[in-house]
């Protein structure tokens, strides 16, 4: 698990706040991202996505949203950004 990057809908949600988890700025977060969206754009982006539909994100621990597993190739960051980005592209 060292080499992947967790990924949560909440990290690059719009409608979220950074307090409920957002972790990008909100003109570069989406709006209402899904697990689909987030995997196709890892895809693209060459991140070799892994989806966990059973995990919940800890601060809403009630629904079970899940998560992706991405590879580690660069900073969190800038893939939250890139895949925030792919996903604006292909809403398109």
């Amino acid at each position: 698990m060292r080499d992947k990057l967790i990924v949560w809908t909440n990290y690059i949600d719009a409608q979220k706040s950074k307090k409920e988890g957002r972790r990008i700025s909100k003109s570069d977060a989406v709006a209402s991202p899904t697990l689909g969206e987030i995997q196709s754009a890892a895809e693209k982006l060459g991140l070799r996505p892994v989806i966990e539909k059973e995990k919940a994100y800890p601060k809403e621990w009630w629904g079970s949203k899940g998560r992706i597993l991405i590879e580690k190739s660069r900073q969190k960051n800038k893939a939250l950004k890139e895949i925030a980005m792919e996903i604006r592209r292909m809403r398109k």
